[in-house]
């Protein structure tokens, strides 16, 4: 790979992830800690647990023909609970 390939690569790799973090601080400002901190009107389930249906329903999309590589939010989403997954576990793990 060249320096040129790997400099773009680089790059969109930085812009993604940008863009993967100003929309969950987009979303968290909007909505409020929701995801880790939901308002359990019906479901009593732990906030992993909730976060994980919430992956397993972005996953079941897919499975049910959802054409993830065309349909941005899908991935956008997946990929978003998947941070929140992990911001769960670091805050969870102390």
């Amino acid at each position: 790979m060249s320096n040129l390939e790997t400099s773009k690569t680089v790059a969109l790799i930085v812009k993604i992830c940008d863009g993967i973090r100003d929309l969950l601080l987009e979303k968290n400002r909007a909505y409020g800690n929701s995801a880790l901190e939901p308002i359990r009107v019906f479901s009593k389930a732990n906030n992993c647990e909730q976060i994980l249906v919430r992956i397993d329903d972005k996953l079941n999309r897919i499975k049910q023909g959802a054409n993830f590589l065309e349909d941005e939010d899908v991935l956008q989403d997946l990929i978003g609970y998947l941070i929140l997954l992990k911001v769960w576990k670091e805050l969870n793990e102390k």
